[in-house]
């Protein structure tokens, strides 16, 4: 019997270490959206160790996040059995019911999961895609960035990038000055070309009138894709929005989700034609895939926000998965920070095999200067 089988029989491995790290990574340049205005990114990573082994999970989230870990979820970590992911999971957000099981809170159970599942597939020396099971080899990728602090020239530049990459779809951001979109859009899709397929996404920013104008307007530049063209929260608000658009437009939301029923209650209300999640805040790996299910079951198509080299792994599980946000600050600071970053193939990523676990391994020398 092989050591690892062993230690998996004897039910023996137990988590013996948890730390955690927060950085904060300024941006390239100033950036905003529709509603927000930021000039860095915060990670906080968690490194777990096991049987020999060390995982990584992390999230982009408030250096409060890395407080409630050290200080209230660590303990309930230490000593249980890392192959009981799931278990691990569900008791963590057992535990933070008086916090709440959304922001904050879910955003560290998140980067928790997200170490729990590297962690077991490194014990195992399989890459995690292997142990979640594939129904695919790659995951087609979108650029994303175009935010609404850049000129021209720095617009066209980006997207010019990503269609060098192979990237055949890109969203920039709309909806801080409404009156200028229009003429933002057609830059972009000047830049993209016709080849290109070309997304929006207004953060919740419009209303729902104008949100009708927008796509409108936009249609004479073939945008297929308005991401929370009103805020999430509206739900009859994105729903109204979706059955008077265009039938060329997909409406897409589902980043802020933190639990199922939120995801549920988004697609029961019939407010989008593509689900969206993020596993660095909707409880990690475990969150994901039942995300990624739930979408299944409703015949809609789902997406992953941000954090590509994160998601790329549970994205190959999922048969509902569509397409992956390749966010430029993250991955700006992915490249930066972690050994293991996947290179753009004609528009897709794929992990490395002969890697186990998520692939990554964080370059902590390189981010001491980042370090909060």
């Amino acid at each position: 019997m092989s050591r690892q089988r062993e230690m998996i029989v004897s039910d023996s491995i137990r988590l013996r270490q948890l730390g955690v790290h927060a950085y904060q990574i300024p941006t390239a340049t100033p950036e905003a959206d529709g509603t927000l205005h930021w000039n860095s990114t915060t990670l906080v990573l968690v490194e777990l160790e096991a049987g020999g082994k060390r995982g990584i999970g992390y999230t982009y989230a408030s250096e409060a996040a890395a407080t409630l870990i050290e200080c209230t979820l660590k303990d309930l970590v230490l000593g249980r059995n890392v192959m009981n992911v799931p278990g691990i999971t569900n008791e963590l957000i057992r535990q933070i019911r008086n916090e709440g099981n959304c922001g904050i809170a879910m955003m560290a159970v998140s980067a928790i999961d997200i170490a729990l599942w590297d962690l077991k597939a490194k014990i195992l020396d399989v890459p995690l895609f292997a142990l979640l099971g594939k129904v695919r080899d790659k995951i087609l990728l979108y650029g994303s960035g175009g935010f609404t602090t850049y000129g021209k020239d720095q617009l066209q530049k980006q997207i010019t990038n990503w269609v060098e990459m192979g990237i055949r779809n890109i969203k920039i951001k709309v909806g801080e000055h409404p009156l200028k979109d229009t003429e933002r859009v057609a830059i972009a899709s000047e830049a993209a070309g016709k080849q290109t397929g070309l997304f929006v996404d207004a953060n919740g920013a419009y209303t729902v009138k104008q949100a009708l104008e927008k796509i409108h307007e936009f249609g004479q530049y073939n945008v297929n894709w308005f991401e929370e063209p009103v805020s999430s929260d509206n739900l009859e608000g994105l729903r109204f929005v979706r059955e008077h658009a265009d039938c060329a437009v997909n409406i897409a939301a589902g980043e802020y989700g933190y639990h199922l029923p939120y995801f549920r209650e988004m697609l029961a209300a019939g407010a989008v034609d593509i689900l969206q999640a993020d596993a660095t805040r909707c409880g990690g790996i475990t969150g994901f895939l039942k995300a990624g299910y739930l979408a299944e079951a409703y015949h809609i198509p789902f997406s992953s926000h941000c954090a590509p080299s994160l998601h790329v792994h549970a994205a190959l599980a999922l048969p509902s998965f569509h397409i992956a946000e390749y966010f430029f600050d993250h991955t700006r600071i992915e490249s930066m920070l972690f050994d293991g970053f996947l290179p753009v193939r004609n528009g897709f990523i794929a992990p490395d095999p002969s890697r186990p676990g998520l692939g990554l391994e964080f370059r902590f020398r390189d981010a001491a200067k980042f370090k909060l």
